[in-house]
């Protein structure tokens, strides 16, 4: 199933705890592409396929990341990304926006994200796994 735009944006805009929808799709945009430069394959096809057609391409669209980012350099690298930002903001951002992809990713899916990112990924997407 889908996420639409709007609904993907309320989510991310009530787990954020922003003040309007502009700041939820801000940091959505910033979270997803710099997500989508670390998934390859089915796996990123797989996950747009749950996303709304312009947060799709976003996924699909972005530069390949030269080397996986742990989880802290991922909320670093999305501070740098959003003007205005600290590490703290960051974590917050990255943390409602993959909350939302993980709700729509469903669990299966998760678990073959999982696998392409470095330890420590189930925590941003608030899915602790068993070690």
């Amino acid at each position: 199933m889908t996420l639409r735009m709007e609904a993907f944006l309320d989510r991310v805009a009530e787990r954020g705890e922003y003040a309007n929808r502009q700041e939820a799709d801000r940091a959505a945009r910033v979270v997803l592409a710099l997500l989508g430069a670390h998934l390859v394959g089915e796996v990123r096809a797989q996950l747009a396929a749950h996303l709304s057609d312009g947060f799709a391409l976003i996924l699909l669209s972005p530069l390949q990341a030269t080397e996986p980012l742990s989880p802290e350099r991922f909320v670093r690298a999305t501070a740098a990304w959003i003007e205005g930002a600290t590490e703290q903001t960051a974590a917050w951002d990255v943390s409602a926006v993959l909350s939302t992809v993980a709700d729509a990713a469903g669990d299966d899916l998760m678990s073959k994200i999982l696998l392409q990112l470095p330890p420590g990924y189930d925590l941003l997407f608030g899915h602790p796994q068993p070690n």
